[in-house]
C-alpha cells in the first residue's frame, strides 16, 4: 500500500511507496573515492590547510583529529550582521560568522563508522567545544553542526571529516520546531521515545539513549538518536548519556557500512538564548535516492523505503 505520513509534529509530509522486491542489499553502492590527487587532510600535509584552530593528540603525540577554517565558506566574519529589508520584498544580510572543517582522523582510509565507540565520543566532545565557543561570538545566532560522507551526501572529500558552520540567524527549521514546541504542555519528543522504543521502528537502545526510524521518515533508512533524558542542548549531557548516545551513533554508522551507504547526520538542538524548550538528538539521514520533480515541486517526499522496514535492517532482520 502506498501511504501518506505527516511529520510528528511538524507540517511534513511523506509518501512510504515500497519497493517490495528491494532487499537492504539491493540498496548497496560501489566504493568509490570522492576526490582524487593528494589529500589536503592526510598526515603531512597539514601545510596546506588554513591554519589550525585546535587539535587533540593521540598517544603517540601526533594529531588524531584537529580542525581549522574551511578553505571555502558559507560564512565568514566580514560584512552586514543585521538582517534588514528593502522595499518590501528584498530582506538581505551579509552571511556572518564561521565555518570550520573537523578532520576526524589522520588515516585517509577510516571512515567515522570504522571507529569505536570512544572515538565517536570524542568527536561529538570536540563538538560540544566547537558550538560552545563560536557561539559565544558576536551576532551569532545558530551553530550548525553536520557531517556529509560520500558523494551523494555532498563530500568533496574522501577523508573523514564534519563541518561547523555558524551563522546569524535562526535557521527556520529550528525555528519552526521551537515554535510547534510551545504548542504543547509536555514536551511530544519525551512521549514519543516512550512510544518508539516499543514500537516496529525500535532498532537500538541503552540506559541513556534510543534509536528508531522515524514515523514519516523522509530518506532511506534514516534514523534519530535520541538521549532518554529530557535536554535541548549536547553539551547537557553527562560523560554517561554522551557515551550512550556515542555508542547508538557508532552501531547505526556500522550498519550504514554494511551497504556503504553516502549519509549525512546534522546534531538538532535549540540555543540557550531562545525562549522555547527542545530535546536534543541526531537525525542520520542515508542518502541512497535522489529527490526529483515531485519533491521540488510539491515539497513532499517519496520514500521508497518505509521506517519498518528501515528498523528491521537496523536490527538485523533483513
Amino acid at each position: 500500500m502506498i501511504e501518506l505520513r505527516k511529520d510528528y509534529i511538524l507540517d511534513r509530509w511523506v509518501i512510504l511507496a515500497p519497493s517490495r522486491k528491494k532487499r537492504p542489499r539491493d540498496f548497496a553502492r560501489q566504493a568509490s573515492d570522492v576526490s582524487s590527487g593528494a589529500c589536503v587532510f592526510c598526515k603531512g600535509n597539514e601545510k596546506l590547510t588554513p591554519k589550525e584552530i585546535g587539535r587533540i593528540n593521540g598517544p603517540d603525540k601526533s594529531w588524531s583529529m584537529r580542525w581549522f577554517p574551511n578553505l571555502f565558506p558559507a560564512a565568514e566574519e566580514d560584512g552586514q550582521k543585521d538582517v534588514r529589508t528593502d522595499n518590501t520584498f528584498y530582506t538581505f544580510a551579509a552571511s556572518y560568522g564561521n565555518h570550520e572543517i573537523i578532520v576526524e582522523t589522520p588515516k585517509h582510509e577510516m571512515q567515522l563508522w570504522d571507529f569505536s565507540p570512544d572515538g565517536v565520543q570524542q568527536l561529538l566532545k570536540v563538538y560540544v567545544g566547537r558550538i560552545s565557543e563560536l557561539g559565544r561570538k558576536n551576532a551569532v545566532k545558530y551553530v550548525a553542526v553536520f557531517k556529509n560522507h560520500g558523494a551523494e551526501g555532498g563530500a568533496s572529500l574522501a577523508h573523514s571529516h564534519s563541518q561547523v558552520t555558524s551563522i546569524n540567524i535562526l535557521p527556520p527549521q529550528v525555528r519552526e520546531e521551537a515554535a510547534v514546541m510551545k504548542n504543547y504542555p509536555f514536551c511530544p519528543y519525551c512521549n514519543l521515545l516512550n512510544t518508539e522504543k516499543n514500537s516496529y521502528r525500535r532498532c537500538f537502545e541503552n540506559n541513556h539513549a534510543v534509536a528508531f526510524t522515524p514515523y514519516a521518515s523522509r530518506f532511506n533508512f534514516e534514523i534519530w538518536i535520541f538521549p532518554r533524558r529530557h535536554f535541548r542542548q549536547l553539551s547537557d549531557a553527562t560523560t554517561e548519556e554522551l557515551a550512550g548516545i556515542s555508542e547508538l551513533l557508532q552501531r547505526v554508522l556500522s550498519k550504514l557500512r554494511e551497504l556503504n551507504a553516502p549519509y549525512n547526520f546534522v546534531l538538532h538542538y535549540l540555543p540557550a538564548a531562545e525562549p522555547s524548550d527542545f530535546h536534543f538528538h541526531i537525525e542520520v539521514q542515508p542518502r541512497l535516492s535522489t529527490w526529483a520533480g515531485f519533491e521540488f515541486n510539491t515539497g513532499i517526499v517519496i520514500n521508497s523505503v518505509t521506517p519498518e522496514d528501515a528498523a528491521r535492517f537496523y536490527r538485523g532482520e533483513e
